[in-house]
């Protein structure tokens, strides 16, 4: 049991296999017939060892489906052999169709229909059968259709069931992770911050000031956590994300941005004159995601530069680091997305900026720099004033 061409390959192989043993069965019944049997179930053994043993891991998932072709030559042959006798033809096809619906998408119950036809109404005819006997396929052949449509509807409807419990539980996970490698860190420093401000001991004013700052920066970071997660609930449940619009100059908000990262390796070249239409906090969270996976996943320095276009602004981030693998870029934007194979990746920072920056009429893409990679967004541009 299973998915995968390995699976509906040796499911084939017991089908053939099962022929096989009763055309050897029946010898004890027909013996008259023996030559014929035994050629049938040597036919049938063959086709089932090569069902097992070939490595179809190797082959295109689709490539079980032409198992189905010696199948139904076996079924026209016996069908002749025996004199026109149909009465162990039938049940097969519809086992084979059985075995297509099960396996393999419509396509291959479809494509299918010329050699069950042709399986089950060439030998009737070439052996002289009655009218009545050969307009019998018209009957056969829908209804192993229909058995094979039913199957394969309803295996695709499990897959998709199963798909979205996989697709839940990754999710569930994903906010664990999330939560337990993100919020340990400001937590920590906010713990610190209210354990030294307790103790008798006075505190320099400075420090003092220092020390807040510092605690207001991780809550801050934490509340755009969360903020964040209550994004992804609402996109996943079809929700949308509100937007407060307005005009904001992009090189203050990269600076605060780039602030709250407290780093000395990003550096900021901004036309003070850029502005953007955006929701503050939603272009913060932006800022934040791309440059602190800048930070995390590449090497330093990191840039942020930011320019207007035609009728956009383009705010591009970029490292230095090795880059990322080609193979990874297609996803880059998806979610779960391990895009450099760390194990604190999640998998949702990149997801989210490209949510935001739909939401606000923008882009975001991928350009491979050298070195390094470089992540732009684009967004409605504004002028100031």
């Amino acid at each position: 049991m299973g998915d995968g061409p390995r699976t509906a390959a040796r499911q084939g192989a017991v089908l053939f296999a099962l022929s096989g043993t009763l055309a050897l069965v029946a010898i004890a019944a027909q013996p008259g017939r023996a030559a014929v049997l035994l050629t049938v179930a040597a036919a049938d053994l063959a086709v089932a060892a090569l069902a097992w043993w070939l490595p179809w891991t190797r082959y295109p998932g689709w490539a079980p489906v032409l198992l189905s072709v010696p199948g139904f030559a076996i079924l026209a042959a016996s069908t002749w052999a025996f004199g026109g006798m149909a009465a162990g033809t039938g049940p097969f096809v519809v086992l084979l169709y059985a075995w297509l619906g099960l396996n393999f998408p419509l396509w291959a119950v479809f494509a299918a229909v010329p050699l069950a036809v042709a399986a089950y109404v060439v030998p009737l005819v070439l052996t002289g059968q009655p009218e009545a006997v050969v307009s019998s396929a018209v009957v056969l052949t829908p209804v192993a259709v229909g058995v094979a449509v039913l199957i394969a509807t309803q295996v695709r409807h499990l897959r998709l069931a199963r798909e979205r419990i996989a697709q839940v539980e990754r999710w569930r996970a994903a906010l664990t992770a999330t939560l337990a490698h993100d919020m340990r860190s400001p937590l920590t420093a906010v713990q610190l911050v209210l354990e030294s401000l307790r103790e008798d001991d006075p505190v320099d004013p400075d420090e003092r000031h220092r020390m807040i700052d510092m605690a207001l920066r991780q809550s801050r970071r934490m509340v755009r956590l969360s903020t964040g997660l209550l994004d992804l609930d609402r996109v996943e449940a079809g929700g949308g994300l509100r937007l407060d619009r307005e005009v904001v100059p992009v090189r203050a908000a990269v600076v605060d941005a780039v602030a709250q990262l407290d780093s000395a390796d990003v550096t900021v070249e901004v036309d003070p004159a850029l502005s953007v239409e955006a929701d503050p906090q939603r272009l913060e969270q932006i800022l934040v995601n791309l440059v602190s996976n800048a930070l995390r996943y590449g090497q330093p320095p990191i840039e942020v530069r930011g320019r207007a276009g035609a009728g956009t602004a383009r705010i591009e981030v970029r490292d230095h680091g090795p880059g990322i693998p080609p193979g990874v870029v297609p996803r880059l934007f998806t979610r779960f997305a391990d895009v450099a194979g760390h194990a604190g990746s999640v998998g949702l920072g990149l997801w989210i900026v490209d949510q935001l920056a739909r939401a606000h009429a923008g882009t975001v893409h991928y350009e491979a720099a050298d070195p390094g990679a470089r992540i732009v967004v684009t967004l409605p541009l504004r002028a100031a004033g």
